[in-house]
């Protein structure tokens, strides 16, 4: 009891500098908890989307995807029969059925020719309004479509893009682009995450969708009372055969969160590894807080120790007091990260993903996860100063505060950290000159673990250099002030190195990706000058394949010389050893192609890939399968016959775009695959005739105005999308780690502010001798920027060598260049001297507002 007690005396005496590092408890375990309720959230809603509008059973074409996306290389949906829904309705067991009729891949517009499609990633889905659908949906206004120029559409999508009845809507497809007039408005019954849908009648969406009528993608199947699912679903193989794919509502609700739950599972355990990040850095924040806490109260801990108190007693009395930290430092947390899943779930919706809060799922584990690891760490970060205070003498009662560690303490601990920082060094070697990749990638983790441990350890014995290097620089000019900052910041290596090592991390991963994330575009960028040898590349950004009329009016665009048609067939090849490869791509195109991309070859050249009965394969699989200019493969087209095929080219693997292609021409391909199972283009090559490059760019445009879904890029364009997706998967990445920075900064207030409580006596003296407030505040400030400094040396420094090494892997993938991005480096440099003086604003202030007298009589 007599610890408790005296635990919770120092807790409450403390309880100032004992906030920022229960700041960081919370601001990690909010994090963790936020992150566990706003998947867990999402997950329900999604459960109960999927259970309410799955019926009893689902009859499919055998084609049908799992996750709803049936499209194929024709751009339309698998379809079957209207007799399959004639045989169903006999089976017996059988209470109704309806048939009905789907897509994702379409396109919708306004009358503008604007887009209606979610921003946040969700599917557009065009279908046929039905039994099931009304189940879920509730007509809000208007009525449901019930001709070729009605249309409705939910009241999310109608809502986010101002539309009303009586609006025109262009719903574009494979087929060509069918117009209506919204005719009803249906608001879901459960939460939608955010899909535009779009409901036709059955036989306007057979029409608009597949191009014919008399054809189903879905039959919904409702059981008779008494029979169960399970029951049924044989009932049905039994009438139908083994020619559909029929679920039961269970089997077709785990296909589609199977599919959602692989998503959800990347970003979760993303957002925990930056939570752990957060927790890392916290971890020197709490080791700093209680090692300087110990020191100062060493005479108090002396003391206690003259009066009895057994090591074991002051060991625990500091553990103790973590614990109150961890728990406060938890429990609050676990409330803020609820608050954080709210937070996510607005920020959702105003992309376009709707989540309810009714749906707010918070596991009886997600509390429980959040206290466990909030005071695990954080008695863990403070064993050691707690083993520290039970190491403290009777006789330190008698001597001044703060004794320092011991000489030979600091001798092991650089020589550790000169080990392990060595060991990293040659893992990153090792990585670097790996030939190949994955083999590379570990001894990459490796050093990665490794030399960070290892700048950790030997921070203390980089202070000392890298400090004075910085004080040199930055310091001398403002004179004695200048001096005595350097001076503070040298007096005690170990609390300058954890300080610093704190920001390190953070501005380490920052450096990585930000090295990474630019010699991946700058190798792009480089692979398209080399390789890409056309003016213009058009696609659908959706992965919508190019219809027919869309071909015709590129290739009638003025000032073009040619144009090259893209397409890609699913094949099975045996090669001349007899193995079988069931699932490999052929991608077909005009000849022209092989001077739209200049491929590396190995053996051979492109162009003769394209000769008749002609393909080319890449190394590896050439390589694998022992394959040679002349050999002949077996191509066994999916919707084809088998060719015979002679390999004319190897093309390289150090490739970057389309990596591992194998080529035939597109007339070759026509002879085994019959017209009408041919599928569309999935792009279109396009080069201007010298000279009219710009002339042509404005044309092919306009030609394709009626055609919104396609986007035309010229090179320029191109690297400019590739530059904006890599930045924006960068900030995000930026954004998760600010919560680490920010858990740094809190350390160097709290550093900052133990300081400045344990030198009060020195303070007091110096405003004696004439030190002014003003001064007094610059030497804490400057402190604070040479301290942050240090880390931020440090972290780009390590960061920056993370990332080359990491380059020289993706090298090995054909991203050969590497760009040092001086300017985000620099940036970053000088940001963390603002950020040591804003660190600084309160400790400076208190130690400014310090009574001069009060603080000379301090012990």
């Amino acid at each position: 009891m007599t610890v408790l007690k005296t635990s919770l005396r120092n807790f409450f005496a403390h309880k100032g500098r004992m906030a920022l590092s229960a700041v960081a408890v919370l601001l990690s375990v909010a994090f963790v908890c936020g992150t566990l309720v706003f998947t867990d959230t999402m997950n329900t809603t999604f459960d109960k989307l999927f259970q309410v509008t799955s019926s009893d059973v689902t009859v499919a074409a055998k084609g049908a995807s799992d996750s709803g996306e049936t499209t194929s290389g024709t751009g339309k949906p698998p379809v079957m029969p209207a007799s399959v829904l004639g045989k169903v309705r006999q089976v017996q067991g059988v209470e109704a059925a309806e048939g009905t009729v789907a897509s994702t891949t379409v396109t919708v517009v306004d009358a503008d020719k604007d887009k209606l499609s979610p921003s946040s990633g969700a599917p557009t889905i065009v279908g046929s309004w039905n039994a099931n659908d009304a189940r879920t949906m509730k007509i809000t206004s208007g009525t449901a479509p019930k001709g070729p120029d009605q249309i409705m559409v939910d009241a999310d999508t109608a809502k986010k893009h101002h539309l009303k009845l009586g609006d025109e809507i262009g719903v574009i497809t494979a087929v060509g682009t069918h117009r209506a007039h919204v005719s009803g408005i249906a608001a879901f019954t459960v939460t939608n995450p955010g899909a535009a849908i779009f409901y036709l009648d059955t036989k306007t969406a057979q029409q608009s969708l597949v191009g014919r009528t008399g054809v189903y993608t879905n039959v919904n199947v409702t059981a008779a009372q008494g029979v169960t699912d399970a029951q049924l679903k044989k009932s049905v193989v039994a009438e139908l055969g083994h020619g559909y794919k029929v679920q039961t509502a269970k089997e077709t609700a785990d296909a589609n969160q199977k599919d959602v739950e692989s998503f959800l599972n990347v970003m979760k355990y993303a957002m925990l590894g930056f939570a752990g990040i957060a927790f890392l850095v916290g971890i020197f924040l709490i080791i700093n807080t209680f090692s300087m806490l110990v020191a100062q109260r060493t005479r108090e801990i002396g003391l206690m120790r003259a009066i009895g108190s057994s090591r074991k007693q002051v060991n625990r009395s500091v553990l103790v007091e973590a614990l109150l930290l961890g728990v406060t430092g938890s429990v609050l947390g676990v409330g803020a990260g609820v608050g954080i899943a709210v937070g996510l779930m607005k920020l959702m919706g105003q992309m376009g993903m709707h989540l309810s809060t009714d749906d707010l799922t918070i596991a009886w584990t997600t509390p429980v996860i959040g206290l466990v690891l909030g005071v695990v760490v954080t008695v863990l970060a403070a064993y050691l100063p707690a083993r520290r205070a039970g190491k403290v003498s009777p006789m330190a009662a008698l001597r001044d505060v703060g004794a320092p560690a011991t000489a030979k303490a600091g001798v092991v601990r650089a020589l550790i950290g000169l080990v392990l920082t060595g060991a990293g060094g040659a893992s990153l070697y090792v990585a670097a000159t790996a030939d190949k990749a994955k083999a590379g990638s570990g001894w990459l983790g490796l050093g990665v673990v490794l030399s960070l441990i290892g700048f950790v350890v030997i921070g203390p014995l980089l202070a000392g250099g890298v400090v004075r290097v910085l004080s040199a620089i930055l310091l001398r000019v403002f004179g004695p002030v200048g001096r005595m900052a350097e001076r503070n910041a040298l007096r005690n290596p170990r609390r300058t190195g954890a300080t610093g090592a704190a920001l390190m991390i953070g501005l380490a991963l920052v450096a990585c990706l930000s090295v990474v994330g630019s010699s991946m575009v700058a190798s792009a960028t480089d692979q398209l000058d080399k390789t890409v040898g056309t003016d213009f590349i058009i696609q659908d950004d959706n992965g919508q394949v190019i219809t027919p009329q869309a071909v015709k009016a590129v290739k009638d665009t003025p000032g073009l010389e040619r144009v090259t048609e893209y397409k890609i067939l699913d094949a099975r090849l045996t090669t001349p050893d007899g193995q079988v490869s069931k699932s490999e791509t052929i991608n077909a195109a005009d000849p022209t192609y092989a001077e739209d991309l200049r491929t590396k070859t190995v053996a051979g050249t492109l162009s003769d890939a394209y000769r008749p009965d002609s393909m080319s394969v890449f190394e590896g699989f050439a390589k694998k399968h022992g394959l040679t200019i002349g050999s002949t493969v077996a191509v066994d087209f999916k919707d084809g016959r088998t060719a015979k095929l002679t390999v004319r080219a190897i093309t390289s693997d150090e490739a970057v775009i389309d990596k591992g292609a194998m080529y035939a021409s597109i007339a070759t391909v026509a002879k085994y695959v019959p017209a009408a199972d041919m599928p569309l283009d999935e792009l279109l090559f396009a080069t201007a005739k010298d000279g009219q490059e710009a002339t042509a760019y404005k044309a092919l445009k306009s030609a394709l105005h009626d055609y919104p879904q396609y986007t035309v890029r010229d090179q320029t364009d191109y690297k400019k999308a590739l530059k904006d997706q890599i930045g924006q998967l960068l900030n995000m990445i930026y954004g998760l780690l600010a919560l680490a920075i920010i858990v740094a900064v809190l350390g160097v207030v709290n550093t900052l502010a133990l300081s400045v409580v344990e030198r009060t006596r020195e303070i007091g003296l110096m405003r004696a001798i004439g030190l002014s407030r003003r001064q007094l505040r610059r030497m804490i400030r400057l402190e604070s920027v040479v301290i942050a400094l240090f880390g931020a040396l440090l972290g780009l420094g390590l960061g920056m060598g993370w990332g080359a090494t990491a380059q020289k892997l993706l090298a090995l993938e054909g991203l050969k260049v590497l760009d040092i991005p001086w300017p985000t480096i620099t940036g970053v440099f000088i940001g963390s001297a603002f950020v040591g003086l804003f660190a600084a604003l309160i400790p400076a202030f208190r130690a400014g507002r310090m009574n001069v007298l009060n603080a000379i009589a301090t012990d």
